[in-house]
Formats: structure tokens, C-alpha cells, sequence
């Protein structure tokens, strides 16, 4: 096995559950990583053999774009659906962070962790 990461991902993007998260949006970063087996592309050089990062990308945009109360919810959402379309993906992890989220106080943000497995 191999792990895929797509690393840094920043989106705009309105999660939240306050009244003016939904209005005004904020930026968000995600990181995923995927548990794949590489065997057949290590040998193929082919992209058909291992998994898209591109089509991987648009999958995480297309969810991070649906507005969510929680990044729980954003989350679950990004892992189910890479397990989902993408099926040589065992095992992933997503990670979601709020960036300078509305706490009343200076940080660079918080985030939330999921793993999911097939």
C-alpha cells in the first residue's frame, strides 16, 4: 500500500453556524490522504492504474462548496464520497480547518479530522 496525499487544499467557502459565516463566507483548508495500492501503477507509469489527483480535487471542491453548520458534516461528506468514486482507495483521512474562525480570539484556525475505511 501507498498513501496519496493532497495537501493544502484552500477553498472559500461558507460553513458555519453562525448567521454571518453563511453570509460572508471564510477560507477553509483541506488535507486528505488516501491508503491506495500502487503495485499496478509503480509498474504501468499509466494514470489509469492509480488514482486521479485531479478528479480527487474537483470531488473535494464540489463538496466544500455545499454549505455546512459543522466541518463535521463537511468532512464526512469529502470521505464518503472518495470512498465512493474512487474504489481503489482503502482507507482516508480528511482533514478540514476553519481559517481564522470567528472565537474572539487570534488563531490560525481550527480543524477536524476524520478516517474512514472501506
Amino acid at each position: 500500500m501507498s498513501f496519496i496525499d493532497i495537501e493544502n487544499m484552500e477553498f472559500y467557502a461558507y460553513h458555519g453556524c453562525f448567521d454571518e459565516e453563511s453570509k460572508i463566507g471564510t477560507r477553509f483548508r483541506v488535507n486528505l490522504r488516501m491508503d491506495v495500492d500502487t503495485s499496478r501503477a509503480q509498474v504501468s507509469d499509466s494514470i489509469v492504474d492509480t488514482v486521479n489527483y485531479l478528479s480527487v480535487y474537483q470531488s473535494v471542491k464540489d463538496e466544500m462548496m455545499k454549505p455546512s453548520h459543522l466541518l463535521e458534516n463537511v468532512a464526512d461528506r469529502i470521505a464518503s464520497r472518495v470512498l465512493v468514486d474512487y474504489g481503489d482507495v482503502a482507507h482516508v483521512w480528511v482533514k478540514v480547518t476553519k481559517l481564522n474562525p470567528p472565537l474572539g480570539g487570534k488563531m490560525e484556525g481550527v480543524s477536524l479530522t476524520i478516517e474512514k475505511k472501506r
